[in-house]
């Protein structure tokens, strides 16, 4: 019988290998580790792990030296009572007058003219632009003769601006915060006409589903506030 000949084993299959190409690996996980923020993504310079933080040259780290940021922009002063002429909004291409509205014997706000689609309504008993609390704009979205004035109130996103022109030649400007869509059946007054203790607007219009008979039933609402005086 031929004895079996035992061939010696590859230096990269031995036992010593494996255990040094281990303690390396774990040497390399434990170097990035510590280079990544707690969030996963990777720190800035110095270990920090949001935005970037260079030093000035020579600065140390004593904060004295950083250049100081720009202060918050204080809110614009309340203007006084004046009346509104005209609304415009740049992001749907609108510039329309404004018409006075009131309460109607229901205790419920009226509409600008149907035969007048392109009107914006304001309520007089409210604010008037820039004033302090909460003033009140509607419009139509459509009509039987087709889209209205405010046919794309929906796609407003935040930060977009609200421009109304006053009759004493100013312009109230405001800032959308955020646009809710609410069923009629359950309207919350107070969060929409409920005082805030500044300047805002809220922009109502139709929206949801339609019906013939019944009309919408869902009111788009967007939530502004007064940011600036032109």
């Amino acid at each position: 019988m031929v004895p079996r000949r035992y061939r010696r084993r590859p230096w990269y299959r031995t036992r010593a290998y494996r255990l040094a190409r281990t303690a390396l690996l774990v040497v390399v996980l434990v170097t990035v580790g510590s280079r990544c923020g707690s969030d996963g993504s990777p720190a800035a310079p110095g270990g920090a792990g949001g935005a970037d933080v260079v030093a000035a040259p020579g600065a140390g780290s004593d904060p004295a030296d950083a250049e100081p940021s720009d202060p918050p922009t204080p809110p614009p002063r309340p203007l006084p009572r004046s009346r509104p002429m005209s609304f415009r909004m740049p992001f749907l291409g609108i510039d329309a007058p404004i018409v006075p509205l009131r309460l109607d014997r229901n205790r419920q706000l009226e509409t600008p003219p149907v035969d007048k689609p392109k009107l914006v309504g304001w309520y007089q008993g409210g604010p008037t632009p820039g004033e302090n609390g909460t003033a009140i704009a509607v419009g139509h979205r459509d009509t039987r003769t087709g889209p209205a004035v405010f046919a794309g109130l929906a796609q407003v996103t935040p930060g977009r601006r609200i421009e109304i022109k006053r009759a004493d030649g100013r312009t109230a400007v405001y800032a959308v915060d955020r646009v809710k869509v609410y069923d009629k059946a359950g309207f919350p007054d107070k969060e929409v006409y409920g005082p805030t203790g500044r300047p805002e607007l809220r922009v109502i219009t139709c929206g949801g589903l339609f019906s013939r008979r019944t009309g919408y039933t869902s009111n788009v609402v967007v939530f502004a506030h007064f940011s600036a005086t032109k």
